[in-house]
């Protein structure tokens, strides 16, 4: 079984969502929160200097690590990852520019330890 991947979506005549996929676009509640030009309160974690002001997205890149720091809080409304574990993720994001569902992809198929009880 191959390792699950970032699809694009598409509004393409005749394109369809490839089986095996869901989609975690803005519309969906696995949407990136994070809209490049907005500001926000100021986020948490490493964005690796990559905010301008208090917390002014200001580039897909930022945008993408401003959800990483949020998405890595226990605390955050992500809700249940569950569903995307071992599906393709789609969003409108090119390939090969920086998306949040590459963040969703890692922390939904990171391993599961699992409860031994004696």
């Amino acid at each position: 079984m191959s390792a699950p991947v970032r699809v694009q979506l598409s509004r393409a005549a005749g394109w369809r969502m490839p089986d095996n996929t869901v989609k975690v676009d803005r519309s969906t509640q696995w949407g990136n929160p994070f809209v490049v030009g907005k500001t926000y309160p100021a986020v948490e974690g490493d964005l690796g200097g990559s905010l301008c002001g208090e917390a002014k997205i200001e580039t897909a890149g930022c945008a993408v690590a401003a959800f990483r720091a949020w998405a890595e809080d226990e605390s955050a409304p992500l809700g249940d990852l569950t569903p995307l574990r071992g599906k393709n993720l789609a969003c409108w994001c090119a390939p090969g520019e920086p998306c949040h569902a590459d963040v969703l992809l890692e922390i939904a198929n990171r391993p599961v330890c699992e409860q031994v009880t004696p």
